[in-house]
């Protein structure tokens, strides 16, 4: 298109940055391909023939494809472009995510995203099957097809504003001695660490509603139904809503598992946002990583 532009090979090399020796060769290797004449010479400049501008347009197009895929190219090594699939806990679908997505996009247009919420047990046969890039999950205990960096999340004790409790520094079950409990369901780990904690103080635990999520937790709190022992994360999201905290002792962690499949080869964005991610959390936690991405 340069010769065609010009109508000169000396400019055309000039334009394109090579030889004119080199011009000259790809349009005799061309024109051999293609099984005809390219350019007529007249009164010292090249012509097109009649076939190459029948042609003209579809090479164009040709060229204008070649130069988006160069540009896509370029986004995806400078990690701006790329789609990222996440499956991950229903709470975190609508809080704190979306916040982290948002604040990653800013720089990089030519991300796009799809998130998935569903429950532990499908989050990891979708890891298994490799049907996402990336999970959030809890309860997590090892799989030799998913890689896993868990982190620990600090948990705090949350009851409604003007509740006995507000005058303390910090709770611990005999101070929740005859509280309507809202926990997390009795097969998870976390639960199961909070009961251990009511049982070594020989502190009933009195069940009101048992909930998988801790954002359900925090709603029903603020409506002054009960009191709960949640992750800090979902918790300091309900600080206007009419909701005290207090840090919870024996300390309990909420172990937070980021997966991905093993055999898969995650794109270097999503390696980005996975660290992005992570680094999300590190007000909130109370260790460092025990697994690597």
């Amino acid at each position: 298109m340069a010769v065609v532009q010009h109508s000169s090979v000396t400019r055309a090399a000039k334009e394109l940055g090579i030889s004119q020796p080199a011009v000259s060769r790809l349009l005799s290797d061309l024109g051999q391909t293609l099984g005809f004449t390219l350019f007529n010479r007249r009164d010292g400049r090249l012509v097109p023939t009649q076939e190459v501008q029948f042609l003209q347009s579809d090479i164009q197009r040709v060229l204008d494809l070649m130069g988006q895929i160069d540009d896509v190219s370029q986004s995806i090594t400078q990690r701006k472009a790329g789609h990222i699939r996440i499956a991950c806990l229903p709470g975190f679908a609508t809080s704190h995510l979306p916040n982290v997505i948002a604040k990653f996009l800013k720089n990089r247009p030519g991300v796009s995203f799809t998130i998935e919420p569903d429950r532990p047990e499908r989050i990891l046969e979708w890891m298994i099957d490799e049907q996402f890039d990336f999970g959030i999950t809890d309860g997590f205990r090892g799989h030799s097809a998913v890689h896993s960096r868990d982190i620990d999340v600090r948990t705090v004790c949350i009851f409604p504003t003007g509740h006995r409790l507000q005058n303390c520094t910090h709770i611990s079950p005999p101070d929740l001695a005859g509280e309507k409990i809202i926990h997390t369901r009795r097969d998870s780990d976390f639960f199961r660490s909070l009961s251990n904690a009511f049982l070594d103080t020989n502190t009933p635990l009195e069940t009101l509603v048992e909930t998988r999520q801790f954002t359900a937790a925090c709603e029903l709190v603020s409506l002054g139904v009960g009191v709960a022992v949640v992750s800090e994360l979902d918790a300091v999201k309900f600080a206007d809503q009419h909701i005290l905290m207090r840090p919870f002792l024996p300390k309990i962690a909420h172990r937070l598992s980021l997966v991905r499949p093993t055999l898969k080869r995650p794109s270097a964005v999503t390696l980005e946002f996975i660290d992005a991610f992570a680094a999300s959390l590190s007000p909130f936690r109370t260790s460092d990583d025990t697994g690597l991405l």
